[in-house]
């Protein structure tokens, strides 16, 4: 293999400019990071709600919930990333249109966190329905039994048990945004991988050095975010009804 590895590139300045290539790499990671907890966010609010709803007596809520999940969770995030940036624009009102196209601050960055959001949140909610069904019945009619109304049943009763129970498929989920945040440098965001290939360009052929840092870093990160819903789940697990590894 004739290939001149140079584990020295990282700290050697850019030619565009005073800072080194690790420093490119580091910020890089910052952008992934907030990325995946902004999206995270949007994804574990709207996949709560979401997930919910597919479980409730009124069918119209319930459809509501399945058409969510079914249009965002089969739509791939790459296409829904270039339908907010591209489609989505040019179905508003003009002054509005024209604002997100020219002015708007930060466009990448947010459309990059609500496609990501939007797209995992079908999947967070396919976890919250999953969690709530797999509660036994006695505990919904329990809850309504000593007077607590529909909602208060959800809130007090039925959630607090299904995301005990979910906590594991909800790591998954986290990671998979975090990973999935990469789709972002196909709109200009110089998150991980996008600053990986500029890497590349820039050094001339550096390619294996160029990849296999951000893969260090993402698998880092990635067992960082397992260990800490681990704890989590060690935490809050129910006694005698949930087994914590």
């Amino acid at each position: 293999m004739d290939y001149k590895w140079n584990w020295g590139v990282f700290f050697e300045i850019i030619p565009s400019g005073e800072v080194t290539y690790f420093s490119w790499i580091l910020h890089g990671l910052g952008w992934t990071i907030a990325i995946s907890l902004c999206a995270w966010l949007i994804a574990l609010t709207l996949g709560s709600v979401i997930g919910t709803l597919r479980t409730v007596p009124h069918r119209g809520l319930a459809l509501i919930g399945h058409v969510w999940v079914e249009f965002f969770r089969n739509v791939p995030i790459l296409l829904q990333l270039f339908l907010w940036f591209f489609v989505v624009p040019e179905l508003l009102p003009h002054d509005l249109s024209m604002w997100v196209k020219q002015d708007m601050p930060a466009k990448e960055f947010i459309t990059a966190v609500l496609a990501l959001g939007l797209f995992t949140s079908a999947r967070v909610a396919e976890q919250v329905r999953a969690g709530i069904q797999s509660l036994s019945r006695g505990q919904r009619n329990a809850g309504l039994a000593i007077g607590l109304t529909q909602i208060q049943t959800y809130r007090y009763v039925l959630l607090p048990m299904a995301f005990r129970i979910i906590i594991p498929p909800l790591t998954s989920e986290f990671m998979n945004a975090f990973k999935n945040s990469g789709v972002a440098f196909a709109v200009g965001v110089w998150e991980l991988i996008f600053v990986s290939r500029q890497m590349v360009e820039e050094t001339g052929g550096q390619v294996i050095e160029s990849l296999i840092v951000p893969t260090v870093l993402y698998i880092l990160c990635s067992y960082a975010a397992n260990q800490g819903m681990g704890y989590i789940e060690r935490r809050s697990h129910v006694p005698g009804f949930i087994v914590a590894k």
